[in-house]
């Protein structure tokens, strides 16, 4: 008896100590991931300023669940996703600088745990460089903080497809649901490649979880277009019509010319930017050919050509079915990509022998550098613009309530939409996007409410403004309706 149970002891303790090791691992790895998503965090709140005031489509989303201003008019192509990722914090405060803080600690807590879905199927070194790839990037890092959905999308594709290459039924719903939730059609181009596998390869389950994802993902955008916008397919089509038209447009051209910081490039005229600026844009698929041709090599095709796959039917929309271009479409893309493209990086430095290999490792580090200090250029440009029109936009706030425009209120004609948020008013427009009004809607209302008609400088007004009372404020012409300017009842 005192030998059996000497035997199992020491059976017992073989085995932990066998189990060290890999537990030692995973903690290493952890660590590792959890340095790259801590520095995303730290970096967000240093480059983008929590201070920023909202965008456009911010204060559309925001303001759906906010207390600042009545409810944006919610156009075709959006998802309420955004809303209620954003609501935790801004449902009871109106601080934008703790919204950013909110959304910038949560994504980098994201990135955490997409890349963590990997570990196994890559090594935890090849990870933490695809999330310092992908989160170094002037795109990433500029709507990491935002209350935006392409980064939400991306960090959904992560999971997915990680959770897709390990036969994870409940992670790949999950991620499927995430990416459905904040852009329905983002979500079946990404998906597309796995749902073909998954029938071809007659792989049930996760064809159960990835329809299911989709479908619970989705359904709420699906309900709400028979009951706002008369069906799924007229909500559809006009989402195609707000976006100039779905169909074959060249758009390669136009990613190239936002990279240099434009945040919408439409329509996307000028010249060609510096190719310093661009240079990492053409390299990167190149990039993604080498890993794809690690990955062939090492026997593990599949690992890197499932999530290029699923990068490039993500991308495929953005650069060649829309006539214009913003960066932050192909977040998912990038994500994506950046693994097979850490994996390729890691092999250049350590797979040469001899002379080779400091030379390559020289190189590989030269062009990081030179990639990092051009991403850190963009993107503090883009954000000091930003920041100057959204401060441009709370002056003209503050000019309108000093002549008599304060809630509850309307705004009507240039940039109405967000102006009309800082203001604390609703937004109406008779044609556009945003169409959600008439010209006698908006006369009647100026007759009980203050209105306000915004013309950007020497334009001409709308008809049912002319008569309103001019004003110059902000450097824009603004005619005041007559409650506001005391000739109401």
């Amino acid at each position: 008896m005192t030998q059996g149970g000497n035997a199992v002891l020491m059976g017992v303790r073989r085995h932990e100590a066998a189990a060290a090791p890999g537990r030692l691992r995973r903690t290493r790895a952890d660590a590792l991931l959890a340095g790259v998503a801590g520095a995303f965090v730290l970096a967000q709140l240093a480059l983008v300023r929590p201070g920023m005031g909202l965008g456009w489509d911010e204060t559309v989303y925001v303001s759906q669940v906010g207390a600042q201003a009545p409810a944006s008019y919610f156009s075709a192509p959006r998802a309420r996703g955004v809303s209620l990722l954003v609501a935790p914090v801004a449902s009871w405060s109106t601080s934008t600088p703790l919204l950013r803080i909110y959304l910038a600690v949560l994504s980098g807590l994201a990135l955490y745990l997409a890349l963590r879905v990997w570990r196994g199927v890559f090594p935890a070194r090849v990870l933490a460089g695809a999330g310092a790839l992908f989160a170094s990037l002037w795109v990433t890092l500029y709507y990491g903080p935002q209350a935006m959905p392409n980064y939400w999308v991306a960090i959904g594709a992560l999971v997915a497809v990680g959770c897709f290459l390990k036969g994870r039924v409940w992670g790949v719903l999950a991620g499927a649901a995430l990416m459905a939730l904040m852009r329905p059609t983002d979500a079946v181009w990404v998906t597309a490649p796995l749902l073909v596998l998954t029938v071809v390869g007659r792989r049930w389950r996760l064809l159960g979880g990835l329809v299911a994802g989709l479908v619970l993902g989705a359904a709420q955008w699906v309900i709400e277009a028979y009951l706002r916008y008369g069906g799924l397919a007229q909500r559809l089509h006009d989402g195609s019509r707000i976006q100039g038209g779905l169909g074959w447009n060249l758009a390669v051209d136009d990613q190239m010319k936002s990279q240099v910081g434009r945040t919408l490039c439409r329509p996307c005229t000028g010249e060609m930017p510096h190719p310093a600026l661009t240079v990492w844009w053409v390299v990167l698929p190149l990039l993604a050919v080498l890993g794809l041709v690690v990955a062939v090599r090492a026997r593990r095709t599949a690992q890197s050509l499932i999530p290029l796959l699923c990068a490039t039917t993500a991308a495929f929309p953005y650069l060649f079915l829309i006539g214009y271009a913003a960066p932050r479409f192909l977040l998912p893309a990038y994500a994506l990509a950046a693994i097979p493209v850490a994996d390729g990086l890691l092999r250049l430095v350590t797979a040469p022998g001899g002379r080779w290999r400091p030379m390559a490792t020289a190189l590989v580090a030269l062009g990081l550098a030179a990639h990092l200090a051009v991403q850190y250029a963009v993107v503090d440009r883009v954000v000091t613009r930003s920041t100057t029109d959204r401060e441009a936009w709370e002056r003209t706030a503050a000019e309108l309530h000093r002549v008599g425009v304060s809630p509850p209120c309307v705004l009507t004609g240039y940039e109405a939409l967000p102006i009309a948020y800082y203001t604390g008013c609703s937004s109406a427009a008779v044609k556009g996007p945003n169409t959600n009004s008439t010209a006698a809607e908006i006369e009647d209302t100026a007759r009980r409410i203050p209105v306000a008609h915004l013309v950007y400088p020497d334009s001409r007004p709308a008809g049912y403004a002319h008569d309103w009372t001019p004003y110059r404020l902000n450097g824009l012409d603004v005619r005041v309706g007559p409650v506001a300017d005391g000739g109401g009842p």
